[in-house]
Order: structure tokens, then sequence, then C-alpha cells
């Protein structure tokens, strides 16, 4: 018994195990393809909104107009938040963002009318509701915390703008709300990353899509998964001018430590959604008179060219974090941006998973102590 079975072969953090279908989106990570339901992230990022995106997540096709207004006016009708759901967020507004979205996610589950309801309709309406809702929670709360009146949503604004405007309480301007939408519909949907992968888990139970959302906002919140983009940050100011950047990689290299935003559990070569985000830092950074950060990024991407080889390229949280900062939005809400973008692509995976609903349960094997009589509490001393 205490001995490995000689057939069992460990796949440590289950790499490369496949366990289910999914039709929402396909990776290729040696090619370095991204597609949502066929479409090329190349193509959505550059000609659909993060409504259009979300639309053809939920339903598997791009909408027509009249399609995509009546699913706008939806999400639109979505942009409140419960008052105790307010109060929640207030009582725990010392805490760390993440933890705020994750508690006040939660929370939601007592006003959704439809909570209880895992329907493939029920779930995508609960999951619609909560893509406006998360990006109102994350601003409710950092409004709360510093003593700033809510800003009452906009509908006049598309999804990023709104989001933006209750942020910060000033109306975006059109190029802030563009890169802030192509943002989103880049972290909108990526297979079963960590935090699908929980999501998924949790709705194995059949628990419904608020207590699926909550872990894997959960998961999200871990450093290994979601906190890559306020690290990078840290990292560009650490390095503080691109002349600085080879001996900063050497450095770390040396010492065998990451540097943030290379590499990725499933891309061997530059993540297909970098580009994009590269040319918004780019032009942001020019504009608002900062172009020192471009500068690091890109002498950073030089200095870590040895070693793309090997598979460590550069990923979607290395430009997105320095985006966020020109924004003037604080490096704690990074993360929960992520998970602003994130939302409808949890909740779709989550509607397959209930299609042909199994619980997931992996097994370990036992390398523990052999077999043992039990010694009384006298007999041990």
């Amino acid at each position: 018994m205490t001995n490995e079975p000689e057939a069992v072969e460990i796949h440590r953090g289950l790499n490369g195990v496949y366990f289910d279908r999914s039709g929402t989106s396909d990776i290729d990570g040696k090619a370095g393809e991204l597609r949502y339901r066929g479409y090329s992230i190349h193509d959505l990022a550059q000609h659909s909104s993060f409504e259009e995106v979300s639309y053809l997540l939920f339903y598997g096709e791009l909408p027509t107009r009249a399609q995509l207004e009546a699913f706008d006016a939806e999400l639109k009708a979505a942009r409140s938040l419960p008052d105790g759901v307010i109060e929640v967020i207030t009582a725990v507004q010392g805490a760390h963002p993440m933890d705020v979205l994750r508690t006040a996610v939660s929370a939601m589950a007592a006003f959704d009318p439809e909570t209880a309801d895992n329907s493939r309709e029920a779930t995508i309406r609960k999951g619609i509701r909560l893509t406006s809702q998360v990006p109102m929670i994350v601003a409710a709360h950092h409004r709360i915390r510093q003593g700033l009146p809510l800003v009452p949503a906009d509908n006049t604004l598309n999804h990023a703008g709104n989001f933006l405007q209750m942020l910060k309480g000033e109306r975006p301007s059109e190029d802030a709300v563009e890169l802030m939408d192509m943002d989103l519909v880049l972290h909108a949907e990526h297979g079963t990353n960590a935090s699908a992968f929980t999501a998924r888990v949790v709705a194995g139970t059949d628990a419904n899509l608020h207590a699926a959302v909550t872990a894997a906002v959960a998961a999200l919140g871990g450093p290994a998964h979601g906190g890559a983009a306020e690290q990078v940050m840290k990292m560009a100011q650490e390095i503080g001018a691109p002349e600085n950047a080879a001996a900063y990689v050497k450095a770390k290299r040396a010492n065998r430590e990451a540097v943030m935003g290379f590499g990725h559990r499933v891309y061997r070569v530059e993540d297909p959604r970098a580009r994009h985000m590269r040319e918004g830092v780019k032009r942001l950074s020019q504009e608002m008179g900062q172009p020192q950060w471009y500068e690091i990024l890109e002498a950073t991407v030089e200095a870590m060219k040895p070693y793309a080889r090997l598979g460590v390229a550069v990923n979607v949280d290395f430009y997105a974090g320095v985006v966020y900062y020109l924004h003037g939005i604080p490096e704690d809400l990074f993360v929960p941006i992520f998970a602003v973008g994130r939302t409808p692509g949890w909740a779709v995976q989550v509607v397959e998973q209930f299609e042909h609903n199994v619980l997931i349960r992996p097994l370990t094997v036992y390398n523990g102590p052999p077999p043992r009589d039990y010694v009384s509490m006298e007999r041990r001393g």
C-alpha cells in the first residue's frame, strides 16, 4: 500500500491533462494564437467592442446590430448595486480590493432573484448581470475607501467608459475608453486557466454561478495567476531607466528569480494579446509625456530575448499594468480590472460545465506512512 503504483503517471498541476471539451476559446501555445468562438483575438481586439465580445462568448455568434442593442440595454439595466452590498463593501473597505470584490460578489447572491436557478438561460442572465456589477463593485469600493461619493452609472457611456467614470469621477477621454475597452476584450476569456478551472470545480458540485465566480475571484487574487500586472509596474519603477534594464535582467536571472510579465503556462512564444497592449502603452506614454515607461519595457524585452528561445516570452500582463498606471489607477486595482474583463468568460465556463455536469474529482497518489497500529494516549507518554 505504501508503494506508488507503477502505472500511475503524475501530472503536477494537471499539466497537459484534458478534462473536458469547450467551445469558448481555442489556444495554440506553440503558435501563439488565441481565438474566441473561432475568431482571432487580433480581429476582435481591433474591430470589436467588449459588449460585442461578451455577446459572442455568451451566445456563440457575433451579434447583429439589433441583437447588440438589446444586449447592451440588458447590460445597462444591471448597472446597480443593492444597498446591502454597498454596506458590505463599506464594512470591509480596508481590505485589498480583490478581497473586497470576492466578498461583494458572494453577497450579490443574496440579492439576485435567480441565484438558485442553474438553468442555461438563468445562468446566462446572471452572468450578464455580474458582467455589469463587477466593475461597479470595484469602482464603488475605490470611491468608498477614499471617502468620496459614489458616481452614478451613465448609460450614455459604453461598458469601459462607464467603469472609468464611476472609478475616477470624471468623464474619460475617447482614447482612454478605447484602450480600456480593448484591454477588457483581451482579458475576456482564456480557457481553463486557474480561475476558470476553479469556477468549473465549484459548478461541478451543482453550486450556483455566484458561488463559482466568487471562487474564481479568489483564485485570480493569487500572485501566481492575476498579480503579474501589478508586479510589472513595480519592476518598471525599480528599473528606473531603459539603460538599467539589461543589468536588472542579468541580476534576476543569475539569482534564478522571475522577471515579471514573462513566461506563460500555455504560450511558448509571445502572448498574442501582448502586441495590442504594447501599442497602447507606446501611444499613451507619449501622449502623457512619460515615454520612459514604454522605453523601460522595451529595453526589458530586448534584454530578455535570449530567454524567449526557451519559451520565456512576454505576456499580456507585461503591458497592461503600465496602461493602468498611466491612467492614474492605483496598483492594487490592476488585478480587479482583470476580473472586470474576465467575468463573462467565467460565466460561460460555468454555463458549459452545467451542460454536461460532472463532479470534478482528480486523484492523488498516497505517499505517507505505511499501515500502522493505533497507539493509545497512555502508551504515547
